[in-house]
């Protein structure tokens, strides 16, 4: 295995995916969740987003190129989801979690675009496209999944901030990782469009 590989991608996917700045989303989604639900968003949102970086990573390129869809539109797209669920945030209908809304959290805005983001996906592809073996290829799973376990421990014991906020911090915090989720979703969308104008201006 190259183990300088390895940390490349483990150093990559760790930043981009921001464990620590996950945690006040997490907990803002969560927060009104009983601790066996958060626990089980938890797992679920690294699931996912495991399950979306292998696909991307394996048959990423292909997929696109089959749906005719440039990355710049799937980060749009990223984008665009988050808009909705920081609208939520920010006007407090999120506030009262249904029961089946464990898995929906789980799944968006956690799973992906937050975990396994366009950031996510392109790095993924671009280490699977410079692969040269077997060892590289192994050196790069490896990567991804240590970086999901490093996601899912911070996660996964992020209940103690629960308690230390109580409910009123947690209303605060929502709000402000509302706003936080605004921002970053205005990013993904205006690099998005950055992205298509360089490419059409190219093809002029």
């Amino acid at each position: 295995m190259d183990l300088k590989l390895l940390g490349e991608v483990f150093v990559t996917l760790l930043v981009i995916t921001d464990p620590p700045g996950m945690m006040p989303i997490f907990v803002a989604l969560t927060g009104p969740l009983p601790a066996r639900d958060r626990n089980r968003a938890a797992w679920q949102a690294v699931a996912l987003a495991l399950g979306v970086i292998v696909v991307f990573a394996v048959a990423g390129q292909t997929l696109l190129d089959y749906l005719h869809v440039d990355l710049p539109a799937l980060q749009a797209a990223g984008g665009l989801l988050l808009v909705l669920v920081a609208l939520e945030l920010l006007t407090g209908k999120g506030d009262e979690p249904s029961g089946q809304s464990t898995s929906n959290i789980a799944l968006v805005p956690l799973g992906t675009p937050l975990l396994a983001g366009p950031g996510a996906i392109v790095a993924t592809m671009l280490f699977v496209q410079q692969a040269e073996g077997l060892s590289d290829y192994t050196a790069i799973a490896a990567g991804i999944l240590s970086v999901m376990i490093a996601v899912w421990i911070v996660l996964r014991f992020s209940g103690g901030i629960v308690k230390i906020l109580r409910p009123g911090g947690i209303e605060v915090l929502t709000r402000i990782a509302g706003l936080l989720l605004a921002a970053i979703a205005v990013q993904l969308i205006a690099d998005a469009i950055a992205a298509f104008v360089r490419h059409y201006t190219h093809m002029v």
